[in-house]
């Protein structure tokens, strides 16, 4: 049993409950498909999306860092990633990105045991909430298309927050938004350094979800590999 009486849990959203790996390989495919990019790329899908995992994230990088902006971000990385095949289309980077910010928050894989972990700790009486780094309109469209929306009290995003985790502010602010005291609460993600570094540096509890079997130096307060273990900790 924890050493605190817990009362609110407060989620990671992307890589923690919505798979997006999954969720953003798929609407990278149907763009592929809709953009009819094989005749511009001549490659495969696996090639192209490769490479836009590779621009991505060394963009989201620059970007949780404030070099770049959320825009720049956003189409920069369609861009990066058609340069690879020497296409310097610009326009067509800003439709890629335009349209895979309307079909990515409309793909609906969680990963396994997110519906009953949530149910389960809603029936025994915990108050969820939701803290991420995403973009708010496409975070909230994530949530209700994949049907957890209803299992949470608070969705805070760096976006409305004006503040990114592993910052302390947007655990501070997901506090005040809460009403939840910081001795009650605990933190649940997959990311060392924004969840399980950025709720030690607000002094919350927290649980490393390590669904990649990573090593860190850090001590969470606990560590699990699936999230039906959560059960063993609430």
């Amino acid at each position: 049993m924890p050493a605190r009486t817990y009362r609110h849990i407060f989620f990671d959203l992307d890589h923690t409950l919505w798979d997006f790996d999954s969720n953003a390989k798929s609407a990278l495919n149907d763009l592929f498909l809709s953009f009819n990019l094989k005749e511009r790329v001549t490659t495969d899908f696996e090639d192209f999306y490769n490479h836009y995992l590779h621009h991505n994230k060394i963009l989201w990088n620059r970007f949780q860092k404030g070099f770049i902006t959320a825009e720049e971000l956003k189409w920069k990385r369609m861009w990066r990633t058609l340069l690879e095949y020497k296409i310097g289309d610009e326009k067509l980077a800003r439709s890629l990105s335009a349209s895979f910010m309307e079909v990515l928050p409309t793909k609906t894989a969680v990963f396994p045991h997110t519906m009953e972990i949530l149910t389960y700790l809603q029936v025994k009486s915990y108050v969820l909430h939701l803290i991420t780094n995403g973009f708010e309109q496409t975070q909230w469209k994530k949530i209700r298309n994949s049907g957890i929306d209803k299992y949470f009290t608070e969705v805070i995003t760096s976006e409305a927050s004006n503040s990114m985790k592993p910052e302390p502010q947007i655990f501070t602010y997901a506090l005040q938004k809460s009403g939840a005291k910081l001795d009650e609460s605990i933190m649940i993600g997959d990311n060392l350094e924004a969840d399980i570094q950025g709720a030690m540096n607000a002094g919350m509890d927290n649980i490393f979800v390590n669904h990649t079997q990573a090593i860190t130096e850090l001590n969470p307060t606990f560590t699990v590999t699936h999230l039906n273990q959560l059960e063993n900790i609430f």
